[in-house]
């Protein structure tokens, strides 16, 4: 696997993981909840991270990263690439670049719950409401002490 900055180019695959990833594990989204976050992530959210692209042995995008700072702002990786270690090198190369992270993630995704405090995180406050004001509370996490 090799981990690669984000070029404008890959904003179409990306956000084809994106939607993978999130019809695989965020149960509690809508199909319109989908279909509204999707522009979203294409036109606002991607171009306005710093994204670092995982490919696998053939030069395929099979997951990303995108930051602000040293805050994770989304982490998705290709469903058929679930529990290969892929996010959690993700994490740990931009931890070795940012020193310790921090994410909100969905409380109601168990499963990013989860990865987020094997990888060293700890709850430091929650939300009961997401980003776009939708309610969907959100776990607030960091690897600082």
């Amino acid at each position: 696997m090799n981990i690669r900055p984000g070029i404008a180019a890959d904003n179409a695959v990306l956000v084809a993981i994106w939607e993978d990833a999130v019809r695989a594990t965020h149960d509690f989204l809508s199909e319109d909840d989908i279909q509204f976050f999707r522009p979203l992530v294409r036109d606002d959210y991607l171009p306005a991270v710093e994204v670092l692209v995982a490919e696998d042995a053939d030069g395929e995008p099979v997951g990303f990263i995108g930051l602000d700072g040293p805050k994770v702002e989304m982490l998705f990786v290709s469903t058929s690439q679930h529990g290969k270690g892929i996010g959690k090198a993700l994490i740990e190369h931009v931890g070795r670049l940012k020193g310790p992270l921090a994410v909100d993630v969905n409380e109601q995704n168990p499963g990013g719950v989860a990865f987020y405090l094997k990888c060293g995180f700890k709850q430091v406050g929650r939300s009961e409401l997401d980003g776009q004001g939708k309610p969907f509370p959100l776990l607030h996490l960091s690897q600082a002490s």
